[in-house]
């Protein structure tokens, strides 16, 4: 069993070379406030209110790196879980204050669980 807690954040992807004008887009137009730091992938990072939002660079192509995030009480527990129910986990950069993990669902959507250190 999974015992989720909240949603923790959406990934959006955007072309390379675009990352520039999202993060104007995000900042100016629809004026979030920006998570200073060096995310992984050279993602930049936004709060909304208690979720956040990552704009990640990717070339065009059939499978796609966008998803939610959703934080889970307890990360190998839900692990466990889903390799049980034949789920295949796959693994990211390391995100230091967290444990996370991807896979993706019958519908090849990526989706990503994670618990907080």
């Amino acid at each position: 069993m999974i015992q989720f807690s909240r949603l923790d954040h959406v990934t959006q992807m955007v072309p390379i070379g675009k990352k520039e004008a999202a993060k104007t887009f995000y900042k100016e137009v629809l004026q979030l406030e920006e998570i200073p730091g060096n995310h992984p992938r050279g993602a930049i990072w936004f709060n909304i209110g208690n979720i956040q939002l990552h704009i990640v660079e990717e070339e065009p192509g059939p499978v796609s790196g966008r998803h939610p995030a959703f934080e889970v009480k307890d990360l190998e527990a839900a692990k466990a879980y889903l390799e049980s129910k034949g789920i295949e986990i796959s693994y990211s950069s390391v995100i230091e204050g967290r444990s996370r993990c991807f896979f993706r669902d019958p519908f090849n959507n990526r989706i990503e669980l994670l618990e907080y250190l």
